[in-house]
């Protein structure tokens, strides 16, 4: 039995989905995914890292350098990616290297699956059930026990954080996710 002729535009469509996927393989962008280790930068980033530390820790009345040294080392660590498409993406890592917290701010919104990993189905149950509750625009709020995220902007001006309440380190508040 021979098979069903297909025609030119059926060729076109089936090769077209195999090249947007292969693409999609081959230039996944590479962020921090919340809750795990942060991803190298995507071709075309500028890295640099700062080390924070929390208000708590500095409060807590660390009176000479080495003490306020040692607290420094125990907090969190903020690495700034800038993509090439302008947009910034401020990754919070754990004393243990663990991502606890995401920001973004620019141009275009990143891609929030890669953004937050393992935590993106919970986002996206979130965020239909807001978009049912509201409407299907404006500011993104999901607020779980184990996930929030925040999110909104128009064109050409995004901004945008998520973070995990349960792994926030002591002294860190949501606010200092930015």
């Amino acid at each position: 039995m021979k098979a069903p002729k297909q025609s030119r535009h059926g060729h076109l469509v089936s090769a077209l989905a195999f090249v947007a996927g292969a693409l999609s393989v081959c230039t996944a962008p590479a962020y921090a995914v919340l809750g795990g280790e942060p991803m190298s930068a995507p071709q075309g980033a500028a890295t640099a890292s700062t080390t924070a530390v929390a208000r708590a820790a500095v409060a807590s009345g660390a009176s000479n350098a080495s003490s306020a040294a040692a607290t420094s080392a125990s907090n969190y660590t903020v690495l700034t990616t800038t993509l090439a498409s302008g947009t910034v993406i401020n990754e919070y890592l754990s004393a243990q290297g663990v991502v606890f917290g995401i920001a973004w701010h620019g141009p275009r919104v990143p891609d929030l699956a890669s953004l937050l990993g393992s935590y993106f189905p919970q986002y996206q149950q979130g965020l239909k059930a807001q978009r049912a509750a509201r409407g299907g625009r404006g500011q993104v709020s999901v607020q779980d026990s184990g996930l929030v995220v925040e999110s909104g902007g128009h064109m050409g001006s995004f901004a945008g954080s998520a973070y995990l309440p349960q792994s926030l380190p002591a002294g860190v508040s949501a606010s200092d996710i930015q």
